[in-house]
């Protein structure tokens, strides 16, 4: 959101003297009470986010040039492939699907399409490695696909040629299907936004609907369609159980490898620096798409599109091409799960699976307050003092959303490793003591990363409800007497109480999905339900697995029910 600046008929006042100016053009200036905290608590939120990004830096420097070296030789350049290849999957996969499906709902009639419209949302619940779990429970050389396949033509293991689930591949394919409805979204409402004078000039002049669709409607909508492939290149990018699991080689299964298996960490640290700069880049694109997100129709009338009625086997198919990715994406997973959880001997209410629900539910609530407020610090501090400073805060911490996981983890376990190590060695020499690890490996610095991670959802969802906030509210509060604190205390917190609920609710559910910086930093023996899915996995107990991904898969329906119901109001 932009500064709350106002751009004509401008007047500071900090008194309450009565401005013979329209009430909408004034900027109340606040006073120093408050300010300071508010500013200092924006700033050191910033300063966390900046944190991971300048201790990974830092530590690949250190690391030297025999580590990069090393790594340049072995797997370096495999590891950039691998990640390159696997996000131009992904990112073709989700513009075709993506805009294909936001097209024929939003330009065409079929049937059931008033249906398919709001559940083409609902793969956004499921992580990807929960769908990997599903497909290759079925898909795999013992699944049920390839034993019926062997049992009816009475082929043998060699005799036949089945695609390999585990594979880049089938890693592309799960990413794709949960990743398309980024693409969906922004395009259909790009779609909806779009008067029809301009297409239907085209078809007057004789181009055919596909031709008008190509040279009219998808260059209109390019901007938003570009945003949320981004968006999904930085999700496949930040990916880590999906491609850990299906043995595919990216940075991102690279910086765990060498932290863990390897105990190098400064490869660590220089993997994380080139998964750190990749990402990095594709927010500085995604933000350069959203800001020239700037069509407008010449025409001064705004004419909805006539949808095209689609019947026969036209219908048919826009209805099979509308219903595939929700059938693979969402359906066909939960009754895969739901199969092998049953008789898989996991019991959900026992002790052992009530510490994992309750580990992954006071991380994400903990999480979720604290992102939640600090995204109140920095974006109120933004809308008092519109400026560099403020606007440079926020900038940094919309930063998170774009670094992996494993990027945060590595960054900050680097500097208070030492910081642990230094205080432990410090207290040995001066009072006979050992400290061990104060902070390293405690639930707070993994809270910490969950900040980092999410503050920029947060972040969004809270502005975007600021924004109904008018400035007038502002100066009234201000006149009589009000503190900063005061004015959010008692104004913008209840107008803002539905934003925030959204806010908390997002950061609640992604910090039950996260995986990577969980797995990296949780405290020993302290697993979560995301965690206890993964190790069952890699273990080969995928019925076992299901249960904990049943319930990470009902927890995220809950933000996408809402997305849902906005949905139904967009028509």
């Amino acid at each position: 959101m932009p500064p709350l600046v106002f751009p004509t008929k401008m007047v500071e006042t900090t008194d309450m003297t009565t401005q013979h100016t329209d009430p909408a053009n004034i900027i109340v200036k606040a006073p120093r009470d408050g300010m300071r905290l508010l500013a200092s608590a924006a700033l050191f939120v910033a300063g966390a986010c900046a944190l991971p990004m300048l201790a990974v830096l830092l530590a690949a420097l250190i690391g030297g040039t025999d580590t990069i070296r090393h790594l340049l030789d072995t797997v370096l350049l495999g590891y950039t492939l691998t990640t390159l290849l696997l996000v131009a999957l992904v990112a073709c996969g989700t513009f075709v699907l993506g805009v294909g499906t936001a097209w024929l709902v939003t330009m065409t009639r079929f049937p059931g399409v008033s249906l398919l419209e709001i559940v083409l949302v609902l793969p956004l619940a499921f992580p990807a490695y929960v769908l990997a779990y599903a497909y290759t429970h079925v898909l795999d050389h013992p699944g049920i696909v390839q034993t019926m396949l062997r049992d009816v033509t009475g082929w043998g293991p060699r005799d036949y040629w089945f695609p390999e689930i585990r594979s880049l591949g089938g890693a592309a394919m799960m990413l794709v299907l949960v990743l398309y409805p980024y693409v969906y979204l922004l395009a259909r409402a790009a779609f909806l936004q779009q008067s029809a004078t301009t297409f239907l000039a085209a078809r007057a002049l004789g181009s055919s609907a596909w031709n008008a669709f190509y040279k009219v409607s998808l260059p209109l909508a390019r901007p938003a369609i570009a945003g949320g492939v981004l968006l999904a290149v930085m999700e496949t990018v930040a990916d880590f159980g999906t491609v850990a699991y299906f043995g595919v080689q990216t940075f991102a299964t690279g910086i765990y490898t060498s932290w863990f298996s390897l105990s190098d960490r400064a490869g660590a640290a220089q993997l994380a620096l080139c998964l750190l700069s990749f990402a990095l880049l594709l927010a500085m694109l995604e933000r350069a798409q959203r800001g020239r997100a700037k069509y407008h129709d010449p025409s001064r009338r705004a004419v909805s599109m006539p949808p095209l009625q689609l019947t026969g086997w036209r219908g048919i198919a826009a209805m099979a091409a509308c219903g595939i990715p929700v059938l693979l994406g969402a359906v066909l997973p939960v009754a895969i799960l739901l199969s092998m959880g049953i008789g898989s001997g996991q019991d959900l209410l026992g002790p052992r699976y009530m510490g994992f629900i309750r580990n992954s539910v006071t991380l994400a609530g903990v999480a979720a307050v604290l992102t939640v407020t600090a995204a109140i610090c920095i974006g109120f501090f933004r809308r008092l003092r519109p400026g560099k400073l403020s606007g440079g805060a926020a900038y940094v911490a919309r930063l998170g959303y774009a670094v992996p996981g494993g990027v945060i983890a590595v960054g900050l376990l680097v500097p208070f490793a030492a910081f642990d190590n230094a205080l432990d060695a410090w207290m040995r020499a001066s009072f006979g003591i050992s400290t061990g690890l104060l902070v390293t490996g405690s639930i707070w610095l993994l809270v910490v990363a969950y900040l980092v991670r999410f503050l920029a959802a947060a972040l969004g969802a809270y502005e975007g409800g600021q924004a109904m906030v008018h400035a007038n509210m502002d100066s009234a509060a201000r006149s009589l007497g009000e503190t900063p604190v005061g004015t959010l205390r008692r104004v913008h917190l209840p107008i803002l109480s539905p934003s925030l609920l959204t806010a908390l609710l997002i950061v609640f559910v992604d910090v039950m999905k996260e995986l990577p910086a969980t797995l990296i930093m949780r405290p020993f023996n302290y697993d979560t339900l995301a965690v206890q899915a993964y190790r069952l996995a890699s273990d080969e107990r995928l019925d076992g697995a299901a249960v904990p991904s049943l319930v990470i898969v009902a927890v995220g329906l809950l933000p996408v029910v809402l997305i849902c119901r906005q949905v139904r109001r967009q028509r």
